[in-house]
């Protein structure tokens, strides 16, 4: 089995992902996690210090399990598999869960999570531009920085994303069809855009400072 190859300190992240995505992290216990990745607790405390480590380890781990996931799409080039795409959304409910607690319990920890995962995005979009994938952009950092938060702020609010089109993020297998109602109008606005053609244009003279100046 995949998990009996991974060593101890792999197995506990990955176990501690799970816990802490159900329950948050202070309703969460070392011996909870311990047991859920079948190790002692005293081997939690050897790898990671404290819960507290363990956290932190933890948000590390999950930007690395998002960054990977995203590097693989890439890797499938223009013509990546929709279907493939939703499964490994589907196999991603407790990275997703594990975000939500994180965003909504808080703490400076976050700040720190959210600059990983800006950085981290920053590389693969770049690499995505390189490869044909995505379109370029004037403002790049900028434009990651806003698709990041956009995620972010969907799986926050997932209860009412639930609730206005009856798509569940978190569920455990909810099927591809049940997610069309939110990824259709995502790829929708992403492939096609939103603004007639031209708006673009007239807008960003708004932002223009040479010609704000010379006027």
């Amino acid at each position: 089995m995949q998990g009996e190859r991974k060593g101890g300190a792999e197995r506990i992240l990955d176990a501690a992902l799970v816990r802490f995505g159900d329950r948050g992290v202070a309703a969460t216990s070392l011996k909870e996690i311990a047991a859920e990745a079948g190790v002692s607790q005293a081997l939690i405390v050897h790898h990671f210090g404290s819960k507290d480590g363990l956290r932190r380890a933890c948000d590390a781990h999950a930007a690395r399990l998002l960054r990977r996931s995203k590097e693989d799409s890439i890797d499938a080039g223009p013509q990546l598999d929709p279907l493939m795409a939703l499964r490994k959304i589907e196999d991603g409910r407790p990275l997703l869960r594990y975000f939500v607690r994180t965003l909504t319990e808080g703490g400076e920890h976050v700040d720190e999570l959210v600059d990983q995962m800006v950085a981290d995005a920053e590389e693969y979009t770049a690499r995505g531009v390189e490869e044909g994938i995505f379109k370029p952009s004037a403002v790049p950092r900028e434009r990651v920085v806003t698709l990041v938060l956009w995620s972010l702020g969907t799986l926050v609010l997932h209860e009412h994303m639930h609730r206005l089109l009856g798509v569940d993020l978190l569920a455990d297998d909810p099927g591809p069809e049940n997610l069309a109602p939110y990824l259709r109008p995502t790829m929708e606005l992403f492939t096609h855009g939103l603004l007639e053609q031209g708006a673009y244009e007239q807008f960003t003279r708004l932002f223009d400072t040479t010609n704000v100046e010379e006027r």
